[in-house]
């Protein structure tokens, strides 16, 4: 009877080795089933050869109680707890044989056969739980087999999700460096068109700085004349006059350094140093600049400029060139209206720019105005989205009025509103804390 807890513990092993064939945990348990397949048989034979039935059928059973109490310590075996409890019969059924073979014979032998009953019925008990949990083990493997799909799917959707993700890392390096690109040629497009207005600006001081050293160069030659005669009231007199010729020329030549300073700023790339800037002076810089500009393109064109500009307004912390970029986008924008409507309007059509800048509500308020040819309703929501342009192909980035909303509203905290009626005209209106 002693071979029946050996065959229980060996069909066992066998069963749930099977059992895990499809599982992860096969792998873990594999070499532990194997090693335990050989101590059982090694076990079985030992005994059979030294060893009587009795101490045969009292190991037996506490090696197969033994390893069920170990199994159901195990979680990886939690899904067969039923069967391994159905074990417990057959090694308590086992163990008390041998003890009531090895201590009373006699009773042992008057009543083997129902020890032997009791040991067959509980081995038949086994293999009947295994029977009504074949069920539960068929879940099991499906369970398995799903997890192991869904290991699989989620493995697949993790490498393309990770394809994908670096893809898109690429394409967005590859729209940061069209985006720097953009905003460069954009930037070197204002410049283009400040070069003829800077030309025109610069040749004014210039001019006056020319004329003044000739005419000193004569009073010089006079004064020198006269101090040989020995007038030196004349000699004097002459002398104040060079003073104050030199005093223009000291004037004109810091407003030619000026506008070099001014176009040097517009082209270096931004420091995003915010320092206080004199507004109406930076305004009616690069107005001026602007119209001169367009006027060195097209001599006919000629516009009224109206400046209203408000007095005693505070110094504003800005970036002086970012805002002069700004500027000098509404400024073009708007002489471009103008003169697109131009174009095409009778000879009573005058243009007109104005430029008015004031304070309220402890911000300073830019307004750039035009009675040009305004922008159509279905588009005025657009014009501050990038690439959108209303101008003909070739002629504008659409750019221009995108990176100024960008510069006024993300880098200054400030707002620019657009208000147009087709054909009468627009105004754009920036709006800068002062602080």
């Amino acid at each position: 009877m002693g071979i029946f807890s050996f065959l229980a513990i060996f069909i066992l092993i066998r069963r749930l080795s099977s059992a895990f064939k499809l599982s992860p945990l096969r792998a873990k348990w594999l070499s532990q089933f194997t090693l335990a397949t050989w101590v059982t048989v090694g076990l079985y034979i030992l005994a059979q050869v030294y060893f009587s039935d009795w101490f045969i059928l009292i190991s037996g059973g506490a090696l197969l109680g033994g390893a069920i109490f170990y199994a159901e310590r195990e979680l990886d075996f939690n899904p067969f707890n039923a069967v391994l409890k159905a074990h417990y019969p057959l090694a308590a059924a086992t163990v008390f044989t041998g003890i009531a073979e090895f201590i009373a014979h006699k009773f042992y032998d008057k009543y083997e056969n129902y020890f032997s009953f009791v040991i067959i019925g509980a081995f038949v008990w086994i293999f009947a739980r295994w029977a009504t949990t074949k069920k539960q083990r068929e879940e099991f493997n499906r369970v398995t087999q799903q997890n192991q799909m869904l290991d699989k799917l989620v493995a697949d959707r993790t490498a393309e999700l990770t394809k994908q993700k670096d893809e898109l890392q690429q394409t967005l390096d590859l729209l940061q460096t069209t985006q720097q690109q953009l905003i460069q040629s954009e930037k070197l497009a204002s410049l283009g068109e400040l070069t003829a207005g800077i030309a025109h600006e610069i040749q004014n001081p210039l001019n006056f700085v020319n004329n003044f050293s000739e005419v000193s160069m004569e009073l010089i030659d006079e004064m020198e004349a006269e101090l040989s005669k020995g007038d030196t009231e004349e000699a004097n007199a002459i002398a104040a006059d060079i003073k104050q010729n030199l005093g223009k020329i000291i004037h004109h030549g810091k407003r030619a350094d000026a506008i070099v300073k001014g176009m040097l700023q517009h082209s270096r790339a931004s420091s995003n140093t915010k320092e206080p800037t004199d507004i109406n002076k930076l305004a009616d810089e690069y107005l001026r600049l602007a119209y001169h500009g367009l006027r060195a393109k097209d001599k006919t064109f000629n516009a009224e400029l109206v400046t209203h500009f408000g007095e005693g307004l505070p110094p504003v912390n800005i970036v002086p060139q970012d805002i002069g970029r700004v500027l000098l986008n509404l400024f073009n924008n708007a002489f471009y209206a103008v003169h697109a409507k131009q174009a095409v309007a009778g000879a009573e059509y005058k243009p007109v720019v104005t430029l008015n800048t004031s304070k309220k509500n402890g911000s300073i308020i830019i307004s750039v105005a035009d009675n040009g040819t305004g922008i159509p309703d279905e588009v005025k929501d657009k014009v501050m989205q990038p690439f959108f342009t209303t101008k003909p192909t070739g002629e504008g980035t659409g750019l221009g009025l995108s990176l100024s909303y960008d510069i006024v509203v993300k880098g200054h905290n400030g707002n620019i509103d657009v208000q147009s009626r087709e054909g009468e005209g627009s105004e754009f209106i920036v709006t800068l804390p002062i602080i």
